[in-house]
Formats: C-alpha cells, sequence, structure tokens
C-alpha cells in the first residue's frame, strides 16, 4: 500500500486550497466520514469526543455535529483547552456551530478536572472518538492531553470502542518514536496510509485501519504548487555567510548572457554566494552584469582540459555545481565536462553539458553525485537516442523509466514540466507562451542550483519549475509577449516572499 508522509500531506492540503477546494470543505468531509464510521462500529448509543484545538479536533466537531442530527445518538465532546485557543479559522467556526447543534461541551484545562467533571463522561460512553493530536504532533506531549489519552486507554482496557481519526494520538505520523499513544480499535485516516501507521510498533495501537477518501483533488498531489514549496528547508535566522548556498555556475564562450542568467537566477532564489567560472574572451562580459558575481576566468575561450585543476579547486569549495549554459559543444570542451564530473558533490546539467553524458558517465557517477539534468525535448531525446514523445502520458512514462534507470532527477521542460526521480513524479504547469525566448532555460538552471543546495534533488528540481513558471506568469502580465528572461529573474523574489521560504 501506497503510504504518505505528513510533511507530504500537508502540501497536499495546501495545494487544494490553491485550487480552490477550502480546507473547511476537507474538513467537512474528513468529520462526516468519521460520522460515518461510528455509525458502522456503534448503531446507536453514547458518543464521547475527545478533541484538541487543532484541525483533528475540527474534524471531530463536524463529526460531532454530523453525529447529533441522527436519531439514537447521545453526543457529547471534551475539549482540552479553551474555545479561544482554537488553532485555525476553520476548526473554530466548527466548533461556533455546536452550540446549535445537540451536543454537550466542556472545556478541559487541567487534568484535576478530569476526575471531577469528566470522569462519567468517559464511563458512560459507549464509544470514544479520539481526535486529540494529528499529524501535526510535535514534542512531548502535555497535560491535559496526556491525561485524555490515560482515560481513553482505561476505557478501552474496560472494552469501550475507540476511533481514532487520521492516527490514534502520540502516535509519530512519520514512524518515529513516540512516549504514549491511544491504543485505537479502528483508525479511520485520510486519503492515503500515513508512514507512521505502518511500522510494527504502531500496530499495537492502531487496530483496524480504514482510509477514507474525503475528496482531494487529484490534480493538488500530481502537479506542483504552494504546498511543495512550503516544504523546502527555509533560510536560518542564525545563519551566516555560505549557509545558504554556495553556486558554481560553469558556463559561456560561445554566449555570454546564459552564464550570467544562471547565476543571477541563483542569487535571486537565496543563495548566498555565487561564482562564474568562464572562458576568457566572456568574463568581463560576465562580470559586467552584476557586482554581485564572483567571476573566475579561465585560460582560453572556452572550457577545456587546462582548467581542470582551478575548476576541482571551486568545486571544492561550492555546494552545487550548475553546468552547460551557452558552453558550446567542442570535444576539449564536452571531455572536460565529462573529467570534473565524478567530483561535483550535486550538479545541475543543462544546455550543452548533456551532450557530455553518456551511460559510461552516467555509471560512473552512481553514488557520487546527485545529478539533476534539465533537458527539453530534443536534448532528452538526445539523450535517450529515441525520440520524444508527443503523448503526455507516454512522456511521463519515458520520463520515470530514464531517471530510475540512470539514477539521476530528469526536468524535462516543456508546455507541462515533467519531474521525475524513477520513484516520484511531478508535473509543472506554471509558464506561458511568452517563455519561448531565449534565456529562461538557463534561469531554470540557476535557480534550480540554489534550491537544491539547501534541499534534496527531486524536491528542488520541482520547486524550482514552478517557481521559474509562476515568477514568468507575473512577469507576463506587463510584458506580454516582449517578455525577456531578466524579467523573470526580477520577480523570482516575488514568488519566494509570497511563499514564505525565503
Amino acid at each position: 500500500m501506497k503510504c504518505i508522509s505528513s510533511l507530504r500531506m500537508k502540501a497536499i492540503d495546501r495545494n487544494c486550497e490553491y485550487l480552490g477546494l477550502l480546507p473547511i470543505q476537507l474538513m467537512e468531509n474528513a468529520g462526516a466520514a468519521i460520522a460515518q464510521s461510528v455509525r458502522e462500529k456503534l448503531g446507536s448509543g453514547r458518543v464521547l469526543f475527545i478533541a484538541g484545538r487543532g484541525n483533528n479536533g475540527g474534524d471531530a466537531f463536524v463529526a460531532a455535529r454530523h453525529l447529533a442530527g441522527s436519531s439514537g445518538y447521545i453526543v457529547k465532546l471534551i475539549l482540552l483547552g479553551k474555545a479561544r485557543d482554537i488553532g485555525t479559522k476553520e476548526a473554530f467556526h466548527n466548533f461556533s456551530l455546536l452550540k446549535f447543534s445537540r451536543v454537550e461541551v466542556i472545556e478541559i484545562t487541567d487534568s484535576s478536572q478530569f476526575e471531577a467533571e469528566a470522569s462519567d463522561w468517559y464511563s458512560e460512553a459507549d464509544l470514544l472518538v479520539d481526535a486529540i493530536f494529528g499529524t501535526g504532533i510535535k514534542g512531548k506531549i502535555k497535560e491535559p492531553e496526556s491525561t485524555a489519552i490515560d482515560y481513553i486507554n482505561r476505557e478501552g482496557r474496560a472494552g469501550k470502542k475507540i476511533i481514532s481519526i487520521d492516527i490514534p494520538s502520540g502516535l509519530d505520523p512519520d514512524g518515529g518514536s513516540f512516549e504514549k499513544a491511544v491504543h485505537a480499535g479502528l483508525t479511520v485516516t485520510f486519503h492515503r496510509m500515513k508512514t507512521g501507521l505502518m511500522s510494527e510498533k504502531a500496530k499495537e495501537y492502531t487496530g483496524i485501519i480504514r482510509v477514507a477518501e474525503i475528496g482531494i483533488s487529484a490534480d493538488a498531489e500530481q502537479y506542483v504548487g504552494p504546498g511543495d514549496l512550503m516544504t523546502l528547508r527555509r533560510r536560518e535566522s542564525s545563519g551566516h555567510k555560505g549557509d545558504s548556498g554556495r553556486i558554481l555556475v560553469i558556463g559561456g564562450g560561445p554566449y555570454s548572457g546564459a552564464p550570467a542568467l544562471a547565476a543571477l537566477a541563483a542569487l535571486k532564489a537565496g543563495a548566498d554566494l555565487v561564482t562564474a567560472a568562464v572562458p576568457a574572451n566572456v568574463a568581463e562580459i560576465v562580470a559586467s552584469y552584476s557586482p554581485n558575481l564572483i567571476v573566475r576566468k579561465l585560460s582560453s575561450n572556452i572550457l577545456c582540459p587546462e582548467d581542470v585543476s582551478i575548476l576541482l579547486d571551486l568545486i571544492n569549495s561550492h555546494n552545487v555545481v550548475v553546468m552547460g549554459m551557452g558552453l558550446g559543444r567542442a570535444p576539449e570542451t564536452l571531455e572536460t565536462v565529462r573529467k570534473i564530473l565524478p567530483f561535483c558533490r550535486k550538479a545541475v546539467l543543462d544546455a550543452d553539458a548533456l551532450a557530455a553524458l553518456s551511460d559510461t558517465v552516467f555509471e560512473s557517477l552512481a553514488g557520487n553525485c546527485d545529478l539533476i539534468i534539465t533537458p527539453h525535448a530534443g536534448e532528452f531525446a538526445l539523450l535517450r537516442d529515441m525520440k520524444t514523445p508527443e503523448n503526455q502520458d507516454s512522456r511521463i512514462k519515458a520520463v520515470r523509466e530514464f531517471s530510475e534507470k540512470k539514477g539521476v532527477v530528469t526536468l524535462l521542460k516543456g508546455k507541462i514540466d515533467i519531474i521525475s526521480d524513477g520513484k516520484q513524479t511531478l508535473l509543472n504547469r506554471t509558464g506561458n507562451t511568452g517563455m519561448t525566448v531565449g534565456g529562461t532555460g538557463d534561469v531554470l538552471a540557476g535557480l534550480t542550483g540554489s534550491l537544491f543546495s539547501r534541499n534534496p534533488a527531486f524536491l528542488a528540481a520541482a520547486c524550482a519549475a514552478y517557481i521559474n513558471g509562476a515568477a514568468g506568469d507575473l512577469a507576463f502580465e506587463k510584458a506580454g509577449n516582449g517578455l525577456l528572461a531578466t524579467d523573470i529573474l526580477e520577480k523570482i523574489p516575488e514568488i519566494i516572499k509570497e511563499a514564505d521560504i525565503g
């Protein structure tokens, strides 16, 4: 069964919101699914919800309202904490609706209240619904939540039916260690099985697991969105120069603008330091683009084997190498690319550098270099030695199979970008017709390298595709089909700031 991490689930929820499927709609669907599970487990009787102040509690508020509107149920709810401290507007809205329902509610803010105010509620209930913590649980369990878990487990040992919402409270959703947890007879989890529910230890707590569909949009999971950007590593407030990425851009010779665009994109995406290592004939031109760039002049007018020594020194002092933009395909240039690649810990290859790749090169890099390639359809055809399919499903399959076979992350550029590491695949549809202008791929390569310095390869490539296209869309609003690659550069910080990942 396919599992999902708590972070990925959070990203999908945010992507749903971006697509117009609001959190309150998903909460309503989740609550309805819980209410149905209660009906199936308990034909009629007394139901007690024990709810936290997060969205897990919000699901419980909806379920309690649904059940209270059905004949045969007496519904009570314990809120752990004050109503004013409920954490999301959706959960608070659904809690507020309970006053119009036949649901009796008490607030427990201190563990001493359980014996005096809630003990009878526990003992009288035929079924208890655990909605204390969901997949967002962090840190040590505090009071009154800890005592609430103890009371639920006491009733479970006495033979009461226990249902947990999404995950038994206290259990680590991603399979890590945990202090204590609810022993459920039934766990109703949403959309997909959570990773933490599959561990051997978790089986002691989950009981039967039911996966309930709550209307998650397929595109929220298949296409890159703002939710994916939320999972990117943020800059540390206590960081020092270089902690947010040292990027080495190797390009130029026949062309000067391409490496400059890539280097500037890396800076705009948050890298601390960017060095452009370029042939002698374009070094001054590249340096003139911005005083923020560090430019290292190579030995001749093309990248050549004589540059290997200086390049290896530079590679050792940088996190990521971005290579290929405007490089040319002279035999000695491609030979140099092959010589330095095995020394790169992380690399993004674009444009001309892709021509240096072969089965032998891929094999030599396995386990040594974490590699992202960013071909367009023509370059991808040369890499595979066969035409890139026009059909979207066939194209996705080709990218996935190639990535798995070669052990790389492929970002195939197109109207719909395809990103795959062979195991995971995402699509990106940001971008517009104006982005067929030269230089947009160079911007993407630099942007990818910057994100790659702080994040896993697949996530970096997927989010770079989204940010590049979104920045292009923003620039297109003003420039239209007169859009330039430099216009996209200026919009990258806006997209990153809006996503709160700077």
